[in-house]
């Protein structure tokens, strides 16, 4: 396994060094740079820039400089902990991500936590007892959160709880505790605000974990070991918990490396909606404006979240399942 895992690490270098190229590629396919973005700004508010301050400007930015040379000072900067200066927002990006990041994590791993805290046991029971009415009604939610987009989820939550309960829960404070020190009645507010985008991300995601863990389920009851397991007198709970669940999560347990930074990126447009103080609508804004010191570093973050959620959800999968093994040779 420590082989492994080494193995893994190293081949995750390099491929962090081939996304950083693809990334930084991509953003500058658009024609145009971010100080092209800046000047049509200035020429919209009406204010005309010259010829010599769009070259200063150029040359401060470093936009004067090819781009190999431009992605080898990033990623040589990138290496010793400099992830440059926004464009955008004229302040180190290392800043801006830290400042947002721990909400972004915070709701992501609650929506993930809470779409496995949902699914599992609906997904076991609809399996159990298969055509009933908690398999149909169950199917039928989920195929609903599934088709349902996340941003029109999260209008409609909001309406229905200004219109009927009188609350506003746009953004994660009310305007008082934005920046006031934390204590527990700005906890509480928190929290009063929280449950709305992590209940809007984990809904889309419950429907296919339902339909994933029903439908693995049946295929493990009808094996011959399940019958062999209740001909030994076990009981039926036991029966079902101990042997056919654990294999029948296993494909939930492989979604691990994808569904965290998916539920990250996917929020952008939710996060925009309920003004969430998140990397997504900074993603948003820097893929739009070409900041490419401040885009590359998130499109980065969220490649290095599914380098290293793929390799805890293979190292839980050897864990849950003794069938799987990472090394050769029998034990």
């Amino acid at each position: 396994m420590i082989v492994y895992i080494l193995r893994r690490l190293v081949v995750m270098a390099f491929t962090l060094v081939f996304v950083s190229m693809i990334t930084f590629i991509i953003i500058q396919l658009p024609p145009g740079d971010y100080l092209t973005t800046k000047i049509a700004n200035l020429a919209m508010t009406g204010e005309a820039a010259s010829m010599d301050q769009i070259e200063s400007l150029r040359t401060q930015y470093g936009l004067d400089k090819p781009l190999p040379v431009q992605y080898g000072k990033w990623i040589w900067s990138a290496l010793h902990g400099d992830l440059g200066v926004s464009f955008l927002k004229d302040q180190p990006v290392k800043q801006l991500i830290w400042s947002r990041l721990g909400y972004t994590t915070l709701i992501a791993a609650l929506a993930m936590l809470a779409a496995w805290v949902i699914a599992l046991p609906i997904g076991v029971y609809a399996a159990v007892r298969q055509y009933g009415v908690v398999d149909y009604i169950a199917t039928f939610f989920g195929l609903v959160g599934m088709a349902t987009p996340a941003f029109l989820l999260a209008l409609m939550l909001l309406f229905v709880a200004n219109r009927y309960w009188g609350l506003s829960l746009g953004g994660l404070y009310d305007v008082e505790y934005m920046n006031a020190p934390w204590s527990m009645a700005k906890l509480l507010n928190l929290l009063k605000h929280l449950w709305l985008p992590v209940l809007v991300l984990c809904i889309g995601a419950v429907g296919g974990m339902i339909r994933t863990v029903r439908a693995n389920l049946l295929d493990q009851l009808d094996l011959p070991y399940v019958d062999t397991a209740r001909a030994k007198g076990m009981a039926e709970w036991q029966v079902i918990l101990k042997y056919p669940t654990r294999l029948a999560i296993n494909p939930l347990i492989s979604t691990i490396g994808w569904m965290l930074p998916q539920l990250i990126s996917a929020s952008i447009i939710v996060d925009v909606v309920l003004s969430l103080p998140t990397t997504g609508p900074l993603l948003l804004e820097s893929l739009m404006a070409q900041d490419m010191y401040l885009a590359g570093a998130l499109v980065m973050m969220l490649a290095i979240l599914t380098m290293v959620g793929t390799l805890v959800s293979d190292i839980l999968l050897a864990w849950t399942d003794p069938r799987i093994r990472f090394e050769g040779g029998s034990r």
